[in-house]
C-alpha cells in the first residue's frame, strides 16, 4: 500500500518522536495571503520600517503564520484521522520566523488516553518548528481526539502534567526588540502596558462571517489535510468544520481593536476549540486581561490575555452548569509583548 490513510490511536507509542514531512519556505506571498484572509494590521507585522524603529532587522512574518505552518506539517500524522483538535499548552514563541525562512516539524508523543466511548482516544504532542539553521522557532503542546481502527485494542493510559500557564520568566523577547522610540500613532491606538488592568474586558466591537471559500483557501494554505476540514461525509451532519487555526486568527485580527499594541504573541498557555464553528457562522471577539508582567527589556511589557471568539455576546463564557456556552467558539490563553 503505497498511500497513507492516516494514523489510528493504536497506531501511536509514548515517547515516539515523529518528524513531519514537508519542510516549507515561507516568505511575503504567506503575509500577503495571510493579510488577505485576516483583517490583520499589527504594525510590526506590516511594515519593514516600523519593525526596524523598534530594533528589529526587518517585519517578521506574523506569529501565527509560523504557527499555522508548523502545525500544519503535524496533520498528516497526528491528526489525519482526527474527531476533533482538543486544546494547547506550554507554546513559546523563541525565534521570529523571517521572509526566506524553511521550517519544518517534529513532534513527540508524551500521552495517551483511550475516551469512555471506545471508538478515540486522546494523543498529546509536543511539538517543534525548526528554521533551516536547525533552531527552534516555535514550541507547544497539543492535544487531539483520533479514531480507532479497533475498538477492541487497548492500549496503555499516560496522561501528562502541564503547566497551567508560561512563567513570565519564560517569556522569550526578539533580540533587539525595544519599544523606547514606539510611534504610537502608526501603531494605531495610544494604549500602553500600564493602561490595561487585570480583570479588564474589553469588546473588540467588529465581527466576520466566515465563507466556506475563505476557510478552504486558509485550510490549503496551511496544509492542514484533517479529514473533517474537507470532506463532508466524516461528519454525520454532513458539514465541513472550519479549521480552529482559521478561527483563531480571525479572533486574533478582530482583537486589534481595543489591543492594537499588543503587537507580539510569545507564549501559547492553554486554549480549547469550545464548540464547532461553521460557514455562515458570525465570529466576534473579546479578551480579558488576566495578568501583567515585566519583561528583562524595560520598554516591553507583558500582558497575559485570555481571547474568546464567539457568536454571542463579549464577556460570556460559561453557562451555571460550568460548561462552555454553546455559541463560544474558541478560548485562547496568550501572552503578548506590549510596549510600556
Amino acid at each position: 500500500m503505497k498511500t497513507n490513510p492516516g494514523r489510528f490511536f493504536e497506531d501511536y507509542r509514548l515517547g515516539e518522536v515523529i518528524a513531519h514531512a514537508v519542510p516549507r519556505t515561507v516568505g511575503q506571498g504567506e503575509r500577503a495571503l495571510y493579510h488577505a484572509l485576516y483583517p490583520a494590521r499589527g504594525a510590526v507585522y506590516s511594515s519593514d520600517e516600523f519593525a526596524r524603529s523598534v530594533g528589529l532587522a526587518g517585519s517578521p512574518l506574523d506569529d501565527l503564520i509560523a504557527f499555522h505552518t508548523v502545525f500544519g506539517k503535524t496533520v498528516p500524522d497526528i491528526s489525519l484521522n482526527a474527531v476533533a483538535n482538543l486544546g494547547y499548552a506550554e507554546g513559546r514563541w523563541l525565534k521570529p520566523v523571517w521572509p526566506g525562512d524553511t521550517l519544518r516539524s517534529e513532534s513527540e508523543v508524551i500521552g495517551l488516553k483511550e475516551t469512555s466511548s471506545g471508538a478515540t482516544g486522546v494523543v498529546w504532542v509536543r511539538t517543534k518548528g525548526l528554521n533551516q539553521h536547525g533552531d527552534v522557532v516555535l514550541e507547544y503542546v497539543r492535544w487531539v481526539m483520533v479514531r480507532k481502527r479497533r475498538r477492541e485494542v487497548q492500549v496503555p493510559v499516560s496522561v501528562p502534567e502541564l503547566a497551567a500557564s508560561v512563567a513570565p520568566g519564560a517569556l522569550v523577547v526578539p533580540e533587539g526588540l525595544d519599544f523606547s522610540r514606539y510611534d504610537f500613532a502608526l501603531a494605531g491606538e495610544p494604549h500602553r502596558w500600564g493602561d490595561y488592568a487585570v480583570g479588564e474586558v474589553i469588546d473588540h466591537v467588529d465581527a466576520v462571517t466566515v465563507e466556506e471559500a475563505e476557510h478552504m483557501l486558509a485550510t490549503r494554505l496551511w496544509q492542514n489535510t484533517s479529514k473533517v476540514h474537507f470532506d463532508v461525509s466524516q461528519r454525520e451532519d454532513g458539514r465541513r468544520l472550519i479549521y480552529g487555526g482559521h478561527v483563531i486568527s480571525l479572533a486574533r485580527a478582530l482583537s486589534f481593536n481595543g489591543l492594537a499594541n499588543a503587537q507580539m504573541m510569545v507564549a501559547l498557555n492553554a486554549g480549547a476549540h469550545a464548540n464547532p464553528c461553521f460557514a455562515g457562522d458570525t465570529v466576534r471577539a473579546w479578551s480579558e486581561v488576566l495578568d501583567r508582567a515585566e519583561t528583562q527589556v524595560a520598554s516591553v511589557g507583558a500582558l497575559r490575555l485570555r481571547l474568546v471568539a464567539t457568536k454571542g455576546k463579549a464577556g460570556e463564557l460559561r453557562g451555571a452548569d460550568g460548561k462552555y456556552l454553546p455559541e463560544v467558539l474558541l478560548d485562547l490563553d496568550y501572552w503578548a509583548l506590549v510596549p510600556r
